[in-house]
């Protein structure tokens, strides 16, 4: 058939709509950020959020031993409207906020190297801001990966209260030895701090006769002594805390079992301190469950059961049974 020019093609625009070639244009291919950006972009963020918080904690601390008495309670939270208004007065919190957002990020930093050293996927630290006495609730880490067995976990577990550890102790002595004395303190303040056994040998090896409730400990002091007692509360052989992870890793069976007895023997201690209520019930809500490994047939060598007796020799030198005394 032709179309009276000479050829049997047919001239597109005398074809019928439906016969047409249809020319697609390609719609543009969302792609969510892939799952270490987001991770990485979630802990930058509340990392920043948390300097923030700490710096405001610390900016009380350090006017607290400027003029030579225990913090109040009340100051925190004035501290935050002050900054609002005057940002630079936040800079005096620098020791406080350095010093501990230091020993957690070394916590943290722990947990997460030994993740990778057995390729387990970890995702980024993640501080937890908070307008408390402290301006944190500390930090975690979420591992995505199955745990391969008890050394891996073992591992993991330890690695960040030891670490953590290791950081605190010095910045502890070294604000030990430069702390002032100040005789008769707290007799009239809201409340005071707890003194770890740590705290107790390293006074009686650098400021011998030195009564602990006569040492006015400087703002890198006190984020020290917060290192070690958030070093203690994850210490706790319970639920997927890291003392949780230690005993798993050691006797699974007893797992459970050690997670209610711990949450119970909580409770008479609330009678001093109301936090333990709130840890009582974290452990016995959630606490039970632990993750399963792939391999749990391999026992541990000898050599991670002396770092299980290290391990729970930080935890006695690190906990108080009364971390803060209301007056």
């Amino acid at each position: 058939m032709s179309d009276g020019n000479g050829n049997g093609r047919v001239p597109v625009d005398l074809l019928p709509m439906e016969s047409r070639p249809r020319v697609v244009i390609p719609r543009p291919i969302y792609r969510p950020p892939d799952r270490r950006t987001r991770s990485l972009v979630i802990a930058l963020t509340l990392f920043a959020v948390t300097i923030v918080s700490t710096l405001a904690a610390g900016v009380e601390f350090s006017s607290a031993y400027a003029q030579n008495r225990m913090p109040a309670f009340d100051d925190f939270f004035h501290v935050y409207f002050l900054a609002l208004r005057n940002p630079h007065t936040l800079l005096s919190g620098l020791p406080f906020a350095v010093t501990l957002m230091g020993i957690l990020l070394a916590h943290e930093l722990g947990h997460f190297f030994a993740c990778r050293y057995y390729r387990m996927s970890a995702s980024f630290p993640y501080f937890i801001p908070a307008p408390t006495l402290f301006g944190t609730l500390g930090a975690f880490i979420r591992i995505r990966s199955a745990i391969v067995n008890r050394k891996a976990l073992f591992d993991v577990g330890i690695s960040g209260p030891v670490v953590g550890f290791v950081f605190a102790v010095p910045a502890l002595a070294l604000a030990i030895l430069q702390s002032r004395i100040v005789p008769g303190m707290d007799s009239d303040v809201q409340f005071t701090f707890g003194v770890p056994l740590a705290m107790k040998l390293l006074m009686s090896l650098l400021r011998p006769g030195v009564a602990a409730g006569d040492l006015l400990l400087n703002p890198v002091g006190r984020a020290a002594w917060v290192g070690l007692f958030v070093t203690s509360l994850n210490l706790l052989p319970a639920g997927q805390l890291d003392g949780g992870h230690i005993l798993y890793s050691l006797a699974s069976g007893f797992h459970k079992r050690a997670t209610l007895i711990v949450a119970i023997a909580l409770i008479p201690l609330a009678f001093f301190w109301l936090g333990w209520i709130l840890w009582a019930a974290v452990l016995l809500a959630i606490g039970f469950r632990h993750p399963p490994l792939l391999d749990r047939w391999e026992p541990l060598d000898a050599k991670r059961r002396v770092w299980a007796a290290v391990a729970l020799a930080i935890f006695v030198l690190c906990f108080m049974p009364v971390p803060l005394i209301l007056r």
